[in-house]
């Protein structure tokens, strides 16, 4: 294997991780000033190269989100083909998303430290 490829298969994985665990966090963001349908939530997600996505990531999150009583779902017809499945906040969605911002800066801050070479004593 190539030391290139190497490094950057290793930096595709570490990136990959770091999306797995704010995806969800950042998807009730999104979802925080309005309802969205999924691929409005891809098309603004890509605006970020660090957090585009794809379908077969974002489905199977917005259905866990439904599923655990964070985001609820609904019907619109569209003009420009068929009916649309938007996704809502729910109160406990809000919460959810509260309660990550709250942690949020430490956590951050915290990752930091660690990232400096000698901050973490």
């Amino acid at each position: 294997m190539v030391a290139g490829k190497a490094s950057n298969e290793q930096e595709a994985r570490s990136v990959s991780q770091l999306r797995k665990g704010v995806l969800e966090y950042c998807v009730l963001a999104l979802l925080r000033d309005g309802p969205r349908y999924g691929v409005e939530l891809l098309d603004v997600l890509a605006g970020s190269p660090v957090m585009a996505t794809s379908q077969g990531t974002l489905y199977p999150l917005l259905s866990r989100l439904r599923r655990s009583g964070l985001a609820d779902t609904f019907l619109m017809e569209s003009a420009s083909g068929p009916s649309r499945r938007y996704y809502q906040l729910t109160d406990q969605g809000r919460q959810a998303l509260e309660e990550f911002a709250g942690h949020w800066p430490g956590f951050r801050d915290a990752v930091d430290r660690f990232l400096v070479p000698g901050a973490e004593s």
